[in-house]
């Protein structure tokens, strides 16, 4: 018999008859564990069941031993791995709650950093996409700040000043995002506030070019579409608007566009000035 046909039905054999056993008995193994009163055993096994990125086993054998195994040596190591039995399995909500819970009874282990950094890491995994709600994106930064400010030497403050950037930049992209719906819909007052607190929150943004802009673009059609008494006013608006956007990017590809409505908008000045 050729030897890939013997080998093909040695393997064929293994998964048929061999593994469905293994499996079988790793499972009876693993239940009689969780209905069994042997803690050590069960301890042991989660941390085999971790090292092995068995997760979920590892989670539920740790789950069991919480309440047993506080006030005991063993429930550092314990809550250490049940903290990380959460954050293997991607749940990064549950995993900060119980990195903070090590930090707060155990302030003193020589794991405190790790878990506080943990605590922040996770909330900087759990921020979302900048169109949701950005609780956790505050959250994320204000952790990684408190972990920067408690361990300024450790070799992770350059990495948190890194994920800090990150999440700053995806607040940013919010606000853009959110001001740029309220010009959309015409809302061009609540544009230009929105525009201008992005500004004000964010000096060195990568989007104050086009902010600017699109308050000097509102200010113009906000003019434009006002009742005769508010014209001069917002008109002269605009004009102010322009030169704030000249003097900060004097060679931007929207010159062209931005003097049309600065000229627009003089020329209307000048000549409600002269009636």
């Amino acid at each position: 018999m050729p030897i890939f046909a013997t080998m093909f039905i040695r393997k064929t054999l293994f998964l048929t008859l061999v593994l469905p056993i293994l499996l079988l008995s790793s499972c009876s193994k693993y239940q009689k564990l969780l209905k069994g009163t042997d803690n050590k055993a069960k301890y042991d096994a989660g941390v085999k069941y971790y090292q092995n990125k068995d997760y979920v086993r590892a989670q539920a054998l740790f789950e069991q031993l919480m309440s047993f195994d506080r006030g005991m040596n063993r429930f550092e190591k314990t809550l250490y791995y049940y903290a990380y039995s959460y954050y293997g399995q991607e749940n990064y909500e549950e995993a900060s709650y119980y990195f903070q819970s090590f930090v707060d009874d155990f302030p003193n282990s020589a794991f405190a950093e790790e878990c506080l950094f943990m605590e922040a890491f996770c909330y900087y995994m759990d921020s979302p996409g900048p169109n949701l709600d950005q609780t956790n994106t505050h959250k994320a930064i204000d952790e990684l700040q408190l972990f920067a400010n408690k361990y300024p030497k450790s070799p992770k403050v350059q990495q948190c000043n890194d994920y800090i950037d990150i999440l700053r930049e995806k607040l940013q992209t919010k606000d853009m995002h959110s001001a740029q719906i309220y010009f959309d819909r015409e809302e061009y007052k609540a544009a230009i506030v929105s525009y201008k607190n992005l500004i004000k929150e964010y000096p060195d943004t990568k989007y104050k070019e086009i902010a600017l802009f699109t308050i000097l673009k509102s200010n113009y059609l906000l003019a434009k579409n006002s009742i005769d008494s508010k014209k001069a006013e917002r008109y002269q608006n605009t004009s102010d608007s322009y030169k704030v956007f000249i003097d900060a990017f004097p060679a931007s590809k929207f010159i062209k566009e931005a003097e049309s409505y600065y000229e627009s908008s003089v020329e209307f000045v000048k000549k409600n000035q002269k009636t």
